[in-house]
């Protein structure tokens, strides 16, 4: 504006008085007019960009925020498993590790079974989950991950019902076959958990070594049935709760059979970084602790 002004003012008065009044009315309307769009593109695009950049900085926040937080232990292979998932998944979330306080006021009060791992998510009506197949139903269920949990009815029931069976069935035995060597609590009730002679517990946990076996080529002749993996060509929730349950026999240096190295190699294979980097916390928690023990 103060630029159109300026030049007008340098134009010699007499050429516009010579000019018909009719004709010099034309010019000056136009002059105004483009003096007003330039005025006022001039105001409104610094505004514009500013609201644009302040929008892409406001997206581009949201997105990086995690959209879901979960809370885990690095050690344990029942953490272990919705990580691997997250990552599989490519779930946007933050993890944040509780160890020494999930008996914490703050954290019972979100959970008091004190348990982990645990996700908190708008979605849920107590805005938290725990249990580690719960949880991975859930997200699959919500981000339609079919691909890691079949929609169809009768390959669903086959996914749920062997992660029902290694929870029932399968972990207990490795819980009371590693969790002495682990140096982690035993479950009320049982032998490891009693004041019991070292040698009645130590009778338990070889018993529990050798339960181990059945259920193991249960997933390997019935729930896998000659295909790579439980869910087909492709992991499944119940392959991601499967390897991570086996990556505890280490601990024992357990004689894992020929198939199940071969599937355990596999899944990481397939999954790569998703399932290598939390697998090597738990590794890493086994190989500290056999050598503390052998110091």
């Amino acid at each position: 504006m103060a630029k159109t002004t300026t030049k007008n003012a340098k134009k010699p008065a007499a050429k516009p008085a010579a000019k018909p009044a009719g004709k010099a009315t034309k010019p000056a309307a136009k002059a105004s007019s483009a003096s007003a769009k330039s005025a006022t593109k001039t105001a409104a695009k610094p505004e514009g960009k500013a609201s644009l950049k302040s929008t892409r900085k406001a997206v581009a926040k949201s997105a990086k925020k995690p959209a879901l937080t979960l809370s885990m232990l690095k050690p344990s292979v029942n953490n272990m498993s919705v990580r691997v998932f997250a990552r599989a998944a490519g779930l946007n979330h933050s993890e944040t590790d509780v160890w020494g306080h999930t008996r914490s006021p703050e954290y019972m009060a979100r959970n008091p079974a004190h348990l982990t791992p645990m996700i908190e998510d708008k979605g849920l009506p107590r805005g938290v989950l725990w249990e580690s197949c719960a949880i991975m139903q859930y997200l699959a269920n919500k981000h339609g991950l079919e691909k890691l949990y079949p929609k169809a009815p009768a390959k669903r029931a086959m996914i749920d019902s062997a992660m029902f069976y290694l929870i029932g069935t399968l972990y207990p035995y490795v819980a009371r076959a590693t969790y002495p060597a682990l140096n982690f609590p035993q479950y009320a009730g049982e032998v490891g958990h009693s004041d019991a002679h070292p040698d009645k517990k130590s009778e338990a946990q070889k018993a529990a070594i050798e339960a181990i076996a059945e259920p193991l080529e249960v997933f390997h002749s019935f729930f896998r049935n000659g295909k790579p993996f439980i869910g087909g060509k492709h992991p499944s929730i119940a392959d991601i709760r499967l390897a991570a349950t086996l990556e505890f026999l280490a601990a024992i240096d357990y004689a894992l059979p020929q198939w199940a190295k071969e599937y355990m190699a596999a899944i990481e294979k397939k999954l790569g970084k998703a399932y290598a980097e939390p697998a090597a916390d738990v590794r890493g928690y086994i190989a500290h602790v056999k050598s503390q023990a052998a110091a």
